[in-house]
């Protein structure tokens, strides 16, 4: 220190000490950081948990870039979804600034059923039908009657499933039709193996159903544009809860489209079914302006959605706003896990309020489907015949609507078998 200089106090001392020790700490960091983040992977993001390799995991469709995160536009809720965050459907998630669904190529049932269990009554009726579904759905219906499906994670499903392959006709027996299934387990079942299986079990068509089928919109779309190409029908079982742009690219691969009508008043839908009515009205409008056959079914729930005038100011609106060709049907509902089981003398009743519904003006008529009498029904409009009107197969001395494709032969007890033979 020079002559004259001020001496340094303690605190500048030592000041200045730890200054220059951070400075030097700071140099020598720089490579053992370097080191360190090469020996220590940094932690996994979204994308290395579902990488784009996964044979589940592809680009979804109807979605934008939403300041940090993105927007799917699939579905009314219009949900906004940060990096990692998934959709109110729980298959829809934003991976890396991507929205992607989760279960494509991955069903979690898949089941040979007859066209009339989805029900669809109007077109090849007594043929067979390939359905399938994966997880999720839009809704929180809480008398969900597959919610073993509907309402789980796709974490939560089989890996997995098995599939029918093919079918081989035994005989005839007492008039049924007897026949063996072959059956493989599947992880993957392509839109190409389930044309391909569909033709193989002599299903005349493909069914989309069991859950919500929008919600794995991609994996629908891929099968049903192949299963139109291949000479076969294509049905979806759905809650309506779609967007109008998915719906009309949807809608020219569809023979038939059934909405699940849950409900007529907008406090039953958020309450019990986590949505609102409207957009499911919304929806119906669009497929009759889309031309889209299409058939509803309302399940009659004891308590929450069994109120005559209810059921009379929903048959009036259908009357009014999509015509007398559009069939309603009404079934008794079973009640499963989370919905409270009525008492057996007070159950949701299909008959009751017919007397209302009689008085709406509409050419209604009521056609059996269960061995109850008149009950577990469904409505049908009664059309003018025609030159050309194909046979009316709506139940044992009913009427109905005219049903789209010819059946190939019945047995004794009447019930057509409209096998691909």
């Amino acid at each position: 220190m020079e002559a004259g200089e001020p001496a340094l106090t303690r605190r500048q001392f030592l000041g200045r000490g730890l200054g220059w020790g951070l400075a030097l700490a700071t140099a020598s960091l720089g490579p053992l950081a370097a080191w360190f983040m090469h020996r220590f992977k940094p932690p996994r993001t979204f994308s290395s948990l579902f990488p784009f390799k996964n044979p589940y995991v592809r680009e979804a469709r109807y979605w934008r870039t939403s300041c940090a995160g993105v927007q799917c536009t699939l579905c009314p809720f219009q949900c906004f979804l940060p990096e990692g965050a998934r959709g109110i459907c729980r298959v829809r998630m934003n991976v890396g600034g991507r929205l992607v669904t989760l279960v494509y190529g991955h069903p979690v049932s898949v089941h040979i059923d007859p066209m009339e269990k989805k029900p669809v009554f109007h077109m090849l009726p007594g043929s067979l039908i390939y359905s399938l579904a994966a997880v999720g759905c839009s809704l929180r219906c809480s008398f969900c009657q597959n919610w073993e499906i509907s309402q789980t994670f796709p974490e939560q499903a089989e890996e997995a499933v098995p599939v029918p392959l093919e079918l081989k006709i035994l005989g005839f027996q007492g008039g049924r039709l007897l026949a063996d299934v072959r059956h493989e387990e599947r992880r993957v079942f392509s839109p190409e193996e389930i044309v391909k299986a569909a033709r193989a079990t002599r299903c005349r068509s493909v069914a989309y159903t069991y859950s919500e089928p929008a919600v794995f919109y991609e994996y629908v779309m891929d099968t049903a544009l192949l299963a139109k190409k291949a000479g076969l029908g294509n049905v979806l079982v759905s809650c309506g809860y779609v967007n109008p742009e998915p719906l009309a690219e949807m809608a020219p691969y569809f023979d038939v489209i059934k909405v699940d009508l849950k409900g007529f008043n907008e406090g039953f839908y958020r309450r019990v079914a986590g949505g609102e009515l409207k957009f499911v009205l919304r929806t119906l409008v669009e497929l009759k302006r889309l031309g889209v056959m299409t058939e509803i079914v309302n399940l009659v729930v004891h308590t929450l959605n069994d109120d005559p005038a209810e059921t009379k100011r929903m048959c009036s609106w259908v009357l009014a706003n999509l015509g007398p060709d559009v069939p309603i049907f009404f079934s008794r509902f079973p009640p499963p896990v989370q919905a409270p089981e009525p008492s057996p003398h007070s159950r949701g009743d299909p008959d009751q309020g017919q007397g209302d519904r009689a008085g709406v003006g509409d050419p209604l008529r009521l056609c059996g489907q269960c061995s109850r009498p008149r009950g577990g029904e469904h409505l049908l409009p009664e059309v003018p015949e025609g030159p050309h009107t194909p046979p009316r197969l709506c139940g044992p001395g009913g009427q109905g609507l005219p049903a789209r494709g010819l059946p190939l032969g019945r047995d004794q007890d009447s019930r057509y078998m409209g096998l691909a033979l």
